[in-house]
């Protein structure tokens, strides 16, 4: 069973689009397992942000991710990364699939609305970074023999 994590950024949280990106995931038949409101603090943001250090968009992505607050997420299911990243649309809102979230709801990278991890080795990472294991609920749902074949 995979996990990832997705925030919804401070342009979705604004917009008031938090409830639709969890519809969405729900509805896909992910579980959601640790949630949190809260405004990301500069340490935060340029250790999730750290690969992109040096690039020159890297200050203003600092700026942008700890100017309002974020809902952070993580989804668990089976194919869990795959299945966010196509829910969320590609980071191009004007690339992204007819019927995705960014699709639907952006037009510009730079307010694109939400972040999802890009592999699993990074939804493993970028989750340890966002929540401590204590956060992290595990549990069943009734409908999952219905949405999960194991």
């Amino acid at each position: 069973m995979e996990r990832t994590l997705v925030l919804v950024k401070p342009d979705g949280v604004q917009r008031g689009l938090i409830g639709e990106v969890i519809v969405r995931l729900e509805r896909r038949g992910l579980r959601l397992v640790a949630a949190k409101f809260i405004a990301v603090s500069q340490e935060l943001a340029e250790t999730h942000y750290a690969i992109h250090k040096g690039k020159p968009f890297y200050d203003g992505l600092i700026r942008y991710i700890t100017s309002a607050p974020v809902m952070a997420m993580v989804w668990e299911g089976p194919n869990a990364v795959a299945a966010v990243r196509q829910t969320m649309g590609a980071t191009r809102p004007t690339e992204a699939a007819p019927g995705s979230l960014r699709h639907d709801f952006a037009l510009e990278i730079g307010r694109n609305l939400t972040h999802a991890s890009d592999t699993v080795e990074n939804g493993e990472k970028e989750v340890a970074l966002w929540f401590k294991s204590e956060e992290l609920v595990t549990w069943g749902r009734e409908i999952d023999r219905w949405v999960f074949e194991k």
